[in-house]
């Protein structure tokens, strides 16, 4: 018989991962709690128009996209945001803005599978819906960075570049949005002769093209000096000038909430789904060349799915990815697990009382192992010791006439016997 693996791309995640990935998540449940984002469920199955519609050519090319039986055209998500903007435009297009909301679970891309990059991922994702404010958009850069911390991360940067600059030069030059999104999937690639290439022929100006040269090489860590270099470079580009002013105002109001962000400004970065209209940005850990993060603003979105216009900005986090920083950082989390205590009948005449006593800690929530192999005490003994297990309740006859179970301290090598009735408060008090 042949023996079945994964199908390539997807993974098993066993205990100690599945800790790690639950706790990640708690973390972002937290965060959405304290930044006031309600979660909603969304389909893992959607239509395969929304989610092509404003996707980019990259991730289009990709996307798990199939007929069902109804004869629809369907894809599995790639991403959150199209799911979240088609909720805004239709069942909650009536809810007071600005919407909080908040969605976690798996997404579905064909990539080449390689280190921190699967075709199943997970991801928490944060949309704050109704507001263009630069208010706004600091909330999701602090919500992130908050977020990054409490996970325990350290030493982790921002990556942070505006659209709407290119997309300034581009549209005063001419280019018709297709070319323009041709231009920005290149430039998300860093294949920058490409893009110039592309934004050459398509009748650009020497100086359009110049200009964005210019970008291409801007970057560094004092944004002061990076913004200023910005602003001279398209003194010429009306659009790109509000741009670069609004990048400045989000992240002035970051640098003024007290919260030190290690910020660095990238003029040339892009980002690959061609819904961003705005500052765009994502996470990184020196420990790896992948993002963890990443997210930006988008203001059409909505009213492309039938909605009213409604200017939003968002972010998604890695889980996975935050799991795995987390491993090459040997970060500590701290997972408060309560160990659990075993419950060995002494033979299998008094299985029913040890289930009985098993169910009667549980309704104290105490964890419990019950012994269900019908090994013998000593071999149940050893069993739980090599699982570590701190305590072992022994169920035999003679305690059981005087309606008591011997409580067995693995630890300390201790036994005593113990009334059943006062068994879960003993339990207890040994545990804290």
């Amino acid at each position: 018989m042949s023996t079945f693996k994964t199908v390539r791309g997807m993974r098993d995640f066993l205990p100690e991962e599945a800790k790690i990935m639950k706790y990640i998540e708690n973390q972002a449940r937290q965060t959405a709690e304290l930044y006031g984002y309600r979660e909603i469920i969304t389909p893992v199955v959607e239509s395969y128009e929304l989610v092509a519609a404003k996707a980019g050519e990259e991730v289009r090319a990709r996307m798990y996209a199939f007929e069902d039986l109804g004869g629809r055209k369907v894809a599995l998500r790639p991403e959150f945001t199209a799911s979240v903007a088609r909720l805004v435009a239709t069942t909650l297009r009536n809810e007071p803005k600005p919407l909080r909301l908040f969605c976690v679970g798996s997404l579905y891309r064909y990539d080449e599978p390689q280190k921190g990059r699967f075709r199943e991922f997970w991801q928490s994702n944060f949309e704050l819906m109704g507001s263009e404010k630069p208010e706004a958009d600091a909330e999701i850069l602090l919500l992130t960075n908050r977020f990054m911390k409490n996970v325990g991360l350290k030493n982790f940067t921002f990556k942070v570049g505006h659209v709407g600059v290119l997309r300034g030069i581009l549209s005063q030059e001419g280019l018709a949005e297709e070319t323009q999104n041709q231009a920005m999937q290149r430039m998300d690639k860093k294949l920058y002769d490409e893009t110039l290439k592309i934004v050459k022929e398509s009748g650009a100006s020497e100086k359009g093209v110049q200009t964005l040269q210019k970008l291409i090489n801007l970057r560094g860590a004092s944004t002061t000096k990076v913004l200023k270099d910005m602003a001279e470079a398209v003194k010429d580009y009306p659009e790109a000038i509000n741009a670069v002013k609004n990048l400045g105002e989000i992240l002035n109001l970051t640098a003024e909430a007290g919260e030190k962000l290690n910020v660095k400004v990238e003029a040339g970065f892009a980002r690959g789904l061609e819904y961003y209209t705005g500052i765009i940005f994502e996470v990184y850990v020196p420990e790896l060349d992948i993002a963890l993060a990443g997210g930006g603003r988008y203001n059409r979105l909505v009213e492309l799915f039938g909605g009213e216009p409604t200017p939003a900005v968002g972010v998604a986090h890695g889980i996975d990815r935050i799991m795995l920083a987390i491993q090459e950082q040997k970060a500590k989390i701290n997972v408060k697990e309560t160990p659990p205590v075993m419950v060995i009948p002494v033979n299998e005449n008094l299985n029913a009382e040890a289930l009985k006593t098993a169910e009667m800690l549980r309704a104290e929530n105490i964890p419990v192992e019950l012994e269900v192999m019908g090994r013998k005490v000593s071999k149940a003994l050893e069993d739980a010791d090599r699982r570590c297990v701190r305590h072992v309740v022994i169920v035999g006859e003679k305690e059981l006439k005087e309606g008591a179970v011997v409580l067995r301290d693995m630890q300390k090598k201790e036994q005593r016997s113990v009334k059943i009735g006062e068994l879960a408060a003993t339990l207890k008090r040994q545990a804290s």
